[in-house]
């Protein structure tokens, strides 16, 4: 019998894991969940309960359709599933991507996405715009998979929309585990920033009130040391390793359904992330979504221990927006997007004063209770540094000068308040920055 390798995902399908603090049990919104070394010859039974009835599509591109594909169209023949295989030509998260989907797909009921970020994003999508319902067969490991959000670019501006989780989601570890070593080490670069996204966001609970909950990251708590402590072992295929990256990357994922918004696994290092993907251009390395998100995280890793270990608190000044330096550093349509979204977060001169006080008279305490969900930057990199996933902005390719305006500039495509805005406000983000190397 095939190895599972759910864990305390298992549990939170079958509606029996309770929250430690509550005693409630937890309950989610996709119906099936399976991580197992293979599932060779159980697609049919999977898909079956989650999509009888329905003509299905099965979209997947040359590569992943080779991968898997084949065997879950063939799979599904065999239960009874009538079925339309699609192989998209050249598939694109962007709008236009997605409806060239919806068109393909126009004559199916329901779609199952084989593969990875941008199938499984642009199927997920298209199914939520044509009221389908759809479930995924991974290629690789991802966070994105148990989402509820899809991220769609529109006009080369990339949005995470709101979109619906899939039915189910069936990891084939035999298969994952042969992705691209590439693929392995952006995944896992992806997942290490949930010690930079708590820090960020339970820091603007505490200074602004911001709804924050610590459910995805106690089920994050089940894997993280260990999956660190394994980091080598992913190289080599090692499907325990496997099983506790697929798991953490699920976990991932569900936190944005545990919370309804993406606040737990997207803060500082996302902003940083997309906006290499935003404003690169021809200075863009061709690098993944997760080895920048790796890079990302070391840079606000080291932020946040910086600002965190100081004996007195930072001193924020009302923030200051540059329109026209804004205009001219994004054009129009962008640069009126992003100064409204630094607005929603500035802080003017009495809200300024009103946080330096709360510093001032609580800095210890706070500066402690972020302590203790921030991990030491030294931990990271040397997780970073045995899987081989990129670290600098070097070792991805980007200029040192662009990733300084990365640095700088960041926080100005999203509402968000990170530690990129306390330096930013205490005016010592400039400085951080020219040291990033």
């Amino acid at each position: 019998m095939t190895k599972d390798y759910g864990g305390v995902i298992n549990e939170l399908v079958a509606g029996r894991w309770k929250h430690p603090q509550t005693g409630k049990a937890v309950a989610i919104d996709i119906r099936s969940i399976v991580i197992k070394e293979t599932i060779e010859g159980l697609e049919g039974q999977l898909i079956y309960p989650l999509h009888r009835k329905e003509k299905l599509g099965v979209i997947a591109d040359k590569y992943t359709y080779e991968a898997l594909g084949r065997r879950v169209a063939s799979a599904l023949r065999s239960e009874g599933f009538a079925i339309e295989e699609i192989i998209w030509g050249k598939p694109i998260s962007t709008i236009e991507g997605v409806e060239e989907l919806r068109h393909l797909s126009r004559h199916c009921d329901g779609l199952i996405a084989v593969g990875a970020g941008t199938i499984n994003d642009s199927v997920k999508y298209a199914t939520f715009l044509d009221k389908k319902r759809y479930s995924v067969f991974p290629t690789s490991p991802q966070n994105a998979y148990t989402t509820p959000t899809a991220s769609i670019s529109f006009d080369g501006f990339k949005k995470s929309l709101t979109a619906h989780p899939p039915q189910g989601v069936f990891f084939d570890l035999s298969v994952v585990s042969r992705c691209p070593i590439r693929l392995t080490r952006s995944a896992f670069a992806d997942v290490i920033c949930r010690t930079t996204a708590q820090v960020d966001w339970l820091m603007s609970h505490l200074l602004f009130g911001t709804a924050y909950r610590r459910l995805p990251y106690i089920l994050l708590a089940y894997d993280e040391d260990a999956l660190f402590d394994n980091a080598a072992a992913l190289k080599s295929g090692h499907m325990e390793a496997f099983g506790m990256l697929v798991r953490i990357c699920a976990i991932m994922g569900l936190g944005t359904c545990f919370t309804s918004t993406t606040h737990s696994g997207s803060m500082g290092e996302h902003m940083m992330s997309h906006y290499i993907d935003m404003f690169a251009g021809d200075r863009h390395p061709g690098s993944l979504h997760g080895e920048q998100v790796g890079v990302t995280a070391l840079t606000m890793s080291r932020l946040q221990n910086q600002i965190l270990r100081r004996r007195s608190p930072p001193a924020l000044a009302p923030t200051r927006i540059d329109e026209g330096a804004m205009y001219a550093r994004y054009g129009q349509e962008v640069g009126q997007h992003c100064i409204q979204q630094l607005q929603r977060k500035a802080l003017d001169r009495e809200e300024a004063d009103r946080v330096n006080h709360f510093l001032e008279e609580n800095w210890e305490r706070l500066a402690g209770q972020l302590g203790e969900v921030m991990l030491p930057t030294e931990r990271l990199w040397q997780a970073m540094e045995e899987i081989g996933a990129p670290k600098t902005p070097r070792e991805l390719g980007l200029p040192q000068d662009f990733y300084r305006e990365v640095v700088i500039h960041s926080r100005e495509i999203r509402d968000r308040y990170t530690m990129l805005d306390v330096a930013g406000d205490a005016e010592m983000l400039e400085a951080f920055a020219s040291a990033c190397g």
